[in-house]
């Protein structure tokens, strides 16, 4: 969830460690610090706030070719200039940054207290940079004394170690938190997500999870925590700067909102077969014969992701009439599920290095499990631990809610229907229905874009509630919880998402004016049920948005939406959702992009 960077070349790192501090922004963090070895001792400036408060904290004559950054996320410790990383010895020879957890933290600390060391930070971190500093006085190799440490260590990790002595090196390692090199002319880079490297290089290479890498300014070496090297064949990032740019946009998630017509289309694009009427997804690496092997299919994910998940089911048992279902990862992975070999997997994270959704993979492929990866991020963890997969295309997302990349899930979810429905059962003409549905998304998308003003309007309107209830009924409901998660997330209006049916069942007692309603209401064959529904809220005094694709009296307001193809529906509608969140937490004086407590990739449990 926090940030790294690091530099060595013939360069001043700071700038670079800056400028890469301020691309890793939106993944969320309270704190930030740097390290620079100069000549051979370090130089150190750390602060709790932003980047740019780091960034007035540095002298102009901050020299050193060798560096490492942070942003941290607090997870031990409350947010603080001490708390905040580098951590140094008592020696201020060895500076470390680090992301994850260590879960013998206490353990550790009460050891090395025990031989003297005294600790100047609540964190787990400044453990391991004391354990590293005591080792590397055994051997005259950072990278062994890093490798030596770690042994030590349970939990995870990703991090980046300097050492005064060894002004032109640094030691990064990994285990459940990701490391990228990134790799320039004479000059190595290495950061914990793409998005601080792509200014300067796009040739990059991932670290597997314990595995350890020697970065200097005329190359790199990798290697395992027993000290077996490893070979690693960089890849190019399709990804440059411009993707991170706000193009303009007053927030990064106005932005994100508003490229979906594009990015729905990329992830569509060459995987209509017009010939069968069936989706091409040549990624899931599974013949027609595997394929039909299948009795049930069990997606995991967590947050949006996971509702997106939901509706994938829900598009998977209409389509394919395969049983399917959705469960967060981060419940999946420790409730010892029963992995069935006639059943197929699918983890979804937009990031790809979600550590509930990752360890629940790893779990999975433990005991046997065929596994499909739908992610963004092209080489990332969950993407090579899976059998298969398919990457949605929609480009980097910078804002912490989730917009663009839920859509592409959600279309994703879409053609893994389609191909499986089509193997199996789904006529020819049913496949031809629903792969012109898909063709119409994007400029259905666009119309819905067009309400923005009105949306506006009525998100001005609802936005000093102090709690909404969304509900939604069958393929409804999962449009009702990503609506509830968008507003909550963003505005921090609590909001709750019930199945409409279940109302009646307890829920309706919170019915009010006060409390209004945000409600689904597609186009299907329970419109009838749902009318009811809203006629039984109206009867309460409670107010209502209705979301659908015409307007009904017993609203109060409705946002109508462009109709396609029933099961296709719930794309569409959540794209107003997103946008009344939007509007509601900037009505609210929201920090948007970054809401509090709330990081862009959870890599930590």
């Amino acid at each position: 969830m926090c940030g790294i960077v690091a530099y060595v070349g013939p360069k001043d790192a700071a700038p670079i460690l800056l400028e890469g501090l301020q691309r890793l922004e939106y993944r969320g963090y309270d704190s930030a610090g740097l390290a620079v070895v100069n000549g051979k001792s370090l130089k150190m400036r750390k602060v709790k706030g932003r980047v740019a408060d780091l960034a007035e904290a540095v002298p102009a004559r901050f020299k050193g070719a060798c560096g490492i950054g942070h942003t941290r996320w607090a997870t031990h410790g409350v947010p603080s200039d001490v708390n905040a990383h580098p951590h140094l010895d008592h020696e201020q020879r060895i500076a470390v940054v680090h992301n994850g957890i260590i879960e013998n933290a206490d353990a550790l600390r009460q050891r090395l207290e025990g031989e003297g060391v005294t600790f100047e930070s609540e964190t787990d971190t400044e453990v391991l940079c004391h354990l590293i500093a005591r080792t590397v006085k055994e051997t005259d190799s950072l990278d062994d004394a890093v490798r030596r440490a770690l042994k030590s260590v349970v939990g995870t990790y990703g991090i980046a170690v300097i050492d005064a002595q060894r002004p032109g090196e640094i030691v990064v390692a990994r285990n459940g938190s990701p490391i990228v090199l990134g790799i320039g002319e004479k000059e190595m880079f290495a950061a914990s997500d793409v998005a601080a490297l792509v200014r300067y290089t796009r040739q990059v290479v991932h670290l597997e999870d314990g595995e350890l890498a020697v970065l200097r300014a005329d190359g790199f070496h990798t290697f395992t925590s027993d000290a077996r090297e490893t070979a690693k064949e960089p890849f190019t990032v399709d990804w440059d700067t411009g993707h991170y740019d706000n193009g303009g946009y007053e927030h990064y998630l106005l932005k994100e909102i508003s490229e979906q017509p594009d990015t729905v289309a990329r992830t569509l694009r060459g995987r209509i077969d017009d010939r069968f009427h069936i989706a091409h997804l040549g990624g899931l690496n599974m013949d027609a014969r595997e394929t039909r092997s299948f009795r049930r299919v069990k997606i995991i994910g967590c947050g949006s992701a996971y509702y997106s998940g939901q509706i994938g089911a829900q598009l998977i048992e209409e389509l394919a009439r395969i049983p399917a279902d959705a469960e967060p990862a981060s419940e999946f992975r420790y409730r010892n599920p029963v992995v069935e070999p006639d059943t197929l997997y699918v983890a979804i994270s937009q990031s790809g290095e979600t550590y509930d959704t990752l360890a629940a993979v790893q779990e999975l492929k433990r005991k046997g499990g065929r596994v499909l990866g739908i992610v963004n991020t092209v080489g990332s963890a969950i993407a090579r631990e899976c059998d298969g997969g398919l990457y949605l295309h929609a480009g980097p997302e910078v804002s912490v809610a989730s917009t663009k990349a839920f859509t592409s899930t959600a279309v994703s979810f879409a053609l893994l229907a389609l191909h499986l429905a089509r193997v199996r059962d789904l006529s020819p003409a049913d496949g031809r229905r629903i792969c012109e549905g898909l063709r119409k998304l994007p400029e259905q998308i666009e119309q819905i874009l067009k309400l923005d003003e009105h949306i506006k309007t009525l998100a001005e309107k609802y936005a000093q509630a102090p709690s909404m209830m969304f509900v939604g009924r069958v393929r409804g409901y999962p449009v009702a919880r990503e609506g509830a998660q968008k507003l909550k997330e963003i505005s921090y209006v609590h909001a709750e998402a019930y199945p409409a049916s279940e109302l009646k069942h307890g829920p309706l007692a919170l019915i009010s004016h006060e409390l209004p309603t945000v409600a689904i209401v597609p186009d299907d064959e329970l419109l009838d049920k749902n009318l009811t529904t809203l006629g039984e809220i109206r009867a309460r005094s409670g107010r209502i948005l209705m979301i659908g694709h015409r307007t009904a009296d017993a609203a109060d307001d409705c946002v109508v939406v462009p109709k396609n193809e029933t099961e296709l529906d719930p794309i569409l509608l959540t794209i107003p959702l997103q946008l009344f969140a939007y509007h509601a937490a900037v009505a609210l004086g929201r920090d948007v992009d970054r809401p509090r407590n709330l990081a862009k990739s959870v890599t930590v449990e």
